[in-house]
């Protein structure tokens, strides 16, 4: 390969520190990006559903150029070249750092979302399992519950709320990656998909990776005996290919996930087996929490929704509209 200023098309495949590796025909091409290339980009909102967001200015991106992102470039030597556009995301995968107030692109252009949890060690938390599935919805990802570590006893109350999401309607995976079980039925789950790997750490985000890939050699780490939550081991995320028209992004380990620009109506809707009732209210404003003759409570009451769920709701609701009235107050 010569150098050249001919435009060519690829996908981002890892970005670290300003470098972009960008996978095309084949290849894999160091990139960096056009110096003014930065300022001119902008976050753009999913096209997939377009949900109702609370922004009260424009948030700046701490990196432009994401994971899965499709950009165009030319070569500047054999093995280098330039970033000079990147086309626009049909859907995003982001975060909110509140320290900073900057939002943070995770990886873009995804068809799947596989959020991982583990049924012990770390034990699993379906309200932190909740806001994972929220995002999903609101920025238009299909979501697929990964159970991993079932090679170890699951408790009944983990038994229970696997079984509460299954009636939900999400597609749960049960799995052990150090056994190899239900691997093979999931890397054809993959086929012909992007898709993203999340969850908190120390649930076997990498491992399930090792296990669909052999030989990819991604760092494992363990649980701590004291906090009983996983140390972080991938420190950027990389999408990594499954076979000729699969892909995978393994995204950093996140114990939070901030829904900072989803409202409240957006998180009910988000709740499969909740949305039915909602408009079925007395009161049309009805935030389905003390007010009377509301159609989600007693669906709660009737056994129709479940209890924890319904709370979870609730719960992100509230956070949803603390945001806003923040927003509002500046």
């Amino acid at each position: 390969m010569t150098t050249t200023t001919h435009r060519l098309k690829g996908v981002v495949i890892r970005a670290s520190a300003g470098n972009y590796t960008v996978f095309h025909e084949g290849h894999e091409v160091l990139c960096t990006l056009r110096g003014n290339l930065k300022k001119e980009l902008v976050m753009t909102e999913s096209a997939s559903r377009a949900p109702r967001v609370i922004l009260a200015k424009r948030k700046r991106l701490t990196n432009p150029v994401a994971v899965g992102d499709t950009v165009w470039f030319h070569y500047t030597t054999s093995h280098q070249g330039v970033i000079t556009e990147v086309e626009p995301r049909r859907s995003a995968v982001v975060r909110f750092i509140p320290r900073t107030k900057e939002v943070q692109v995770i990886v873009a252009n995804i068809d799947l979302l596989l959020v991982v949890f583990s049924v012990l060690e770390p034990r699993l938390d379906p309200w932190q399992l909740d806001r994972f599935l929220v995002a999903a919805y609101a920025n238009g990802l299909n979501p697929v519950i990964v159970a991993n570590k079932c090679d170890l006893p699951i408790e009944a109350q983990t038994e229970h709320h696997l079984q509460v999401y299954a009636r939900c309607g999400y597609e749960v995976w049960r799995l052990s990656a150090t056994r190899g079980d239900g691997i093979a039925d999931l890397r054809e789950r993959l086929r012909g998909q992007i898709a993203a790997v999340c969850g908190p750490s120390g649930v076997g985000k990498s491992s399930i990776l090792n296990a669909l890939q052999p030989g990819l050699g991604l760092k494992v780490g363990q649980v701590g005996e004291t906090t009983h939550k996983g140390r972080h081991t991938t420190t950027l995320a990389q999408l990594i290919r499954l076979g000729e028209d699969s892909w995978i992004a393994d995204t950093p380990g996140m114990r939070n996930f901030e829904l900072w620009a989803v409202d409240a109506e957006t998180i009910w809707q988000a709740f499969a087996e909740i949305r039915p009732y909602l408009g079925e209210c007395y009161f049309p404003d009805c935030q389905h929490d003390t007010e009377p003759d509301c159609a989600v409570k007693e669906a709660v009451e009737q056994g129709k929704v479940d209890r924890r769920r319904y709370e979870s709701a609730l719960l992100l609701a509230k956070e949803a509209q603390e945001r806003q009235q923040a927003v509002w107050d500046r």
